[in-house]
C-alpha cells in the first residue's frame, strides 16, 4: 500500500467512523479517537468486502456501493466496541469498583 493509499484510508476512515456514530441510535460511550480507529479498520474491511462482492471502485473513482459497505461495517464496529466498552466499565464481577484492593 502506498502512502497515498494510507492517507486516503485514514481520511475515509474518519468520515466513515463519524457517519457510523451518527447512524447508530443512542449514545455511544467511546471516544473520538476510538471511533476514528474503528472507522479506519471499517474502511479497509469494507473495501475488501466490496471487492469480494464486485462493488469495488476503479482506481481513483468514487463508488457509492463501496462507501455504503464501509459505513455498514463501521456501524457494526462502533456498536461492538460500544458494547464491549460498556461491559468493561462495570468490572469483572459486574459490580462497582471501590478502589480498594481486597
Amino acid at each position: 500500500m502506498t502512502i497515498t493509499g494510507i492517507i486516503t484510508a485514514i481520511l475515509v476512515g474518519i468520515v466513515v467512523g463519524v457517519l457510523a456514530r451518527l447512524v447508530l441510535p443512542g449514545k455511544q460511550k467511546i471516544g473520538v479517537l476510538l471511533t476514528v480507529l474503528v472507522g479506519i479498520v471499517a474502511a479497509l474491511v469494507g473495501t475488501a468486502l466490496a471487492r469480494a462482492m464486485g462493488l469495488a471502485a476503479v482506481a481513483g473513482d468514487f463508488n457509492f456501493g463501496e462507501f455504503i459497505v464501509q459505513v455498514v461495517v463501521a456501524v457494526a464496529g462502533v456498536a461492538l466496541v460500544t458494547a464491549l466498552m460498556g461491559r468493561r466499565r462495570s468490572g469483572l464481577m459486574g459490580g462497582r469498583r471501590s478502589g480498594i484492593l481486597r
